[in-house]
């Protein structure tokens, strides 16, 4: 069975419960038919998942299992709890709460405020940047255009973080932050923003979720209310959670377990706001009895963009690349990805015209097509370019859709056409809703074709062209599901949900965009521009978790793509410059005729090669010993079976290998998983070998180790008791040198050999 992450705009709702249930994959079934207890959902891009979490909530209330009114789906975006929404009602499971953590949270603190505090909520500040601004020079201290930016976002860390002016310079240097200005100055602007704010009456989004947590934590009858309100979670995007958020999540719950997140380790890219994966990371260990479910079928891309996303991590290193998801494509091959090399960035974005000209008169839609770039300063080249071959576009993260002076006006237009219905002359010869729409809009200097050129003419006629698009498939509709055919007022109402919820139509343009803004979309071709050492990795980067971090980010820009997929970098910066640039360390060992300065690489298959001076064989695809599925997770490698399995484990002899391995970690001065992790001491009492040669086949038993516990392992095995000369002579060894330095920051399922 084919599933898909796309659907039809306005599809059929099911006839009934069971009908939920088509077109899902046996993992996304598996994912909408868990309903009971906390449910883990580990879903690799492209893989479905809001797919999976909205059949899910709409297979629990099709089948009287929850109640819409007590379901309440949290996402990060006003766009994507508006996709939530609009696919919850074409599944039939209307009046499910689909809000941001933001919007969640202030609907409650508006409603509770007049009972918790008195009076009516303040007002949200309209620019906190100007509010910030103001403190700077209340502190008189001088802040450019940039370190302004970079104040306010460190301002808005040290809240969700829940740091208060007085700590921030401690903590941000506990955290190994890269502060733009002297900590003890950013707390003093902290410090007078935030009197700034009590002074003028007015609180801010993380006041939001910050009051918020205050009131159901000091009002235990609020509390009860919104927990007998609430009583099924689900938590989109959960790699993504800041301990704000969490904690605001925990008291939702009250101590209940009917959650269900869905996240990927993999792809988080915002920890400089706060964000940690560390809670989907640790879910299972806070709920033992939790359904984990892994997503790796890849419904978006083709085979050889997913290979090189998976070559990409297969580099990583960090605990969130030990529970990287290795994705398989579930559609027919494509285009290898395109790597170009450019003498300088005038040219690099020039190729990069050139080449989205052709794929324009090839067919591609300029909407199905985007370029992407680490920071936003790199854009100027691409417009200019851009609007050299013709080619229209538009700017991801600039003014938003529904605010454009020409869609506001539009709006007026239909909402006055809709009100007046038959007497309107403007639709004396409209026979249908678009050409209702086009007959308005015309009457605003909207034409069927496009003007010539680029520029603010082009983009107002863009604006009003996919307000007329959309109309079409809002009308084609709502006549495949049966329903009668939509009026005018029906498309403003239809308008203004969209409008609330930010989510806005396509416009026909090339997509500008960093990065960072790029995270939930995807196109049929995307470029990846400027990907050099000191812009991807970023040049601040200095930390190894920082540097993993650029490496997701990059992950996340390739598997944006669904087809076409290019991958550029210019040696220097402006013509006649010295080729002094290198190509990104994330290409070694990807692009062709460069070599992988780390230890691990992609292999076929999305297999890993490991190696450590010498090339070792590669491997391919571990399979589960017990069911055969295809196995991902680290720690069910070194099992080589799921989790979930039946096991044949000798829990006796489980139990003497941690006795033993207890007593050779206290010997060697060393943690615990230094010696064996849990995970290699269940493998081996698994398998219970007797011989070398079947002890070093088990994941994690390494040469090194196999020479220095080896013997002793094959003895418990064979239930004998075993010399204690290794520990012994490892100990002397120490008292006679240096020891050897014990791995740091390494996670349990990947500390051995």
């Amino acid at each position: 069975m084919t599933a898909a992450t796309e659907t039809t705009l306005f599809p059929a709702v099911p006839d009934s419960v069971d009908a939920v249930l088509d077109g899902l994959d046996p993992e996304q079934r598996e994912v909408a038919t868990a309903l009971h207890g906390p449910v883990c959902v580990l879903a690799g891009a492209g893989t479905g998942k809001t797919r999976a979490i909205t059949h899910r909530i709409a297979y629990g209330v099709r089948a009287g299992i929850l109640q819409p009114a007590s379901v309440l789906a949290v996402t990060f975006t006003n766009r994507a709890a508006g996709e939530m929404r609009g696919r919850l009602r074409q599944l039939g499971a209307g009046g499910v709460q689909a809000r941001t953590f933001h919007s969640a949270a202030l609907r409650q603190l508006q409603y509770f405020w007049p009972r918790a505090v008195g009076g009516e909520l303040p007002r949200l500040a309209e620019r906190k940047i100007q509010l910030v601004a103001e403190a700077a020079v209340r502190c008189r201290i001088r802040l450019d255009r940039n370190e302004l930016r970079d104040v306010t976002g460190e301002i808005e860390w040290a809240k969700v973080t829940q740091t208060v002016p007085e700590d921030y310079p401690a903590t941000a240097a506990k955290s190994g932050r890269e502060v733009p200005r002297d900590p003890a100055e950013i707390a003093g602007i902290y410090g007078a923003y935030e009197r700034l704010k009590r002074d003028r009456g007015v609180i801010d989004f993380e006041d939001v979720l910050l009051l918020t947590v205050g009131v159901l934590e000091d009002r235990p009858d609020i509390a009860d209310q919104v927990r007998g309100q609430y009583q099924h979670f689900v938590v989109d995007e959960y790699q993504d959670v800041s301990p704000l958020q969490q904690r605001l999540l925990e008291l939702w719950l009250g101590g209940r377990d009917s959650l269900c997140v869905v996240g990927d380790a993999s792809q988080t890219i915002y920890s400089f706001t706060g964000a940690t994966p560390d809670h989907l990371l640790n879910f299972r260990a806070r709920h033992p009895q939790a359904t984990v479910v892994k997503l790796i079928r890849d419904y978006r891309s083709t085979p050889q963009v997913v290979h090189l996303a998976n070559g990409l991590l297969g580099q990583a290193r960090g605990r969130a690349a030990e529970h990287r998801l290795e994705l398989v494509s579930q559609r027919d091959p494509g285009p290898e990805p395109v790597y170009s090399e450019f003498a300088d960035e005038p040219a690099e974005a020039e190729g990069t015209a050139r080449r989205i000209r052709e794929l324009l008169d090839a067919g591609v839609p300029a909407s199905q097509i985007a370029v992407l770039y680490r920071v936003n300063a790199q854009s100027e080249a691409y417009e200019q370019a851009l609007a050299d071959h013709g080619v229209p576009y538009q700017m991801r993260g600039a003014e938003r859709f529904f605010e454009r002076p020409e869609v506001r006006e539009a709006g007026v237009a239909l909402r006055g056409a809709a009100r007046a219905g038959g007497n309107d002359v403007l639709l004396d010869d409209a026979v249908d809703l678009p050409s209702q729409v086009g007959a308005v809009l015309a009457a605003s200097g909207w034409t069927p074709e496009p003007p010539v050129g680029s520029g603010a003419v082009r983009d107002r006629w863009e604006s009003l062209a996919a307000l007329v698009r959309l109309a079409e498939q809002f009308a084609t509709g709502r006549t495949a599901a049966g329903a009668p055919a939509p009026t005018l007022g029906d498309f403003v109402a239809e308008l203004d949900e969209r409008a609330n919820a930010q989510h806005a139509p396509t416009v026909e343009g090339v997509t500008l965009a960093s990065l960072h803004a790029a995270k939930g979309l995807e196109w049929d071709a995307v470029f990846l521009v400027g990907l050099t050492e000191g812009t991807v990795p970023i040049t601040y980067a200095r930390t190894d978790e920082q540097v993993e971090e650029e490496r997701r980010l990059l992950y996340v820009g390739v598997t944006r793509a669904r087809v076409h997929l290019s991958l550029s970098w210019a040696l220097s910066r402006a013509p006649g410059g010295r080729a002094s640039r290198r190509p990104s360390r994330f290409l070694n060992g990807l692009r062709p005729g460069s070599a992988a300065t780390r230890s691990r690489t992609a292999g076929e298959g999305g297999g890993v090669e490991h190696g450590s001076g010498s090339r070792r064989k590669r491997r391919g695809p571990v399979q589960c010993r017990v069911c055969g599925r295809t196995l991902t997770d680290a720690g069910e490698m070194k099992l080589m079976r799921c989790e979930d399995c039946p096991s044949d484990l000798d829990e006796a002899l489980y139990e003497r290998l941690r006795d033993w391995r207890m007593e050779q970690a206290k010997a060697l001065g060393q943690p615990a998983y230094c010696v064996f992790t849990d995970k290699t001491l269940m493998a081996i009492a698994e398998a219970v070998p007797d011989s070398e040669s079947e002890l070093a086949s088990i994941s994690g038993v390494g040469r090194r180790k196999l020479d220095r516990f080896g013997a002793e392992v094959l003895a418990l095995c064979a239930g004998e008791e075993p010399a204690r000369e290794a520990a012994e002579n490892e100990a002397a060894g120490a008292a006679e040198g240096p020891a050897e330095k014990a791995p740091q920051d390494v996670s349990e399922d990947s500390a051995d050999d």
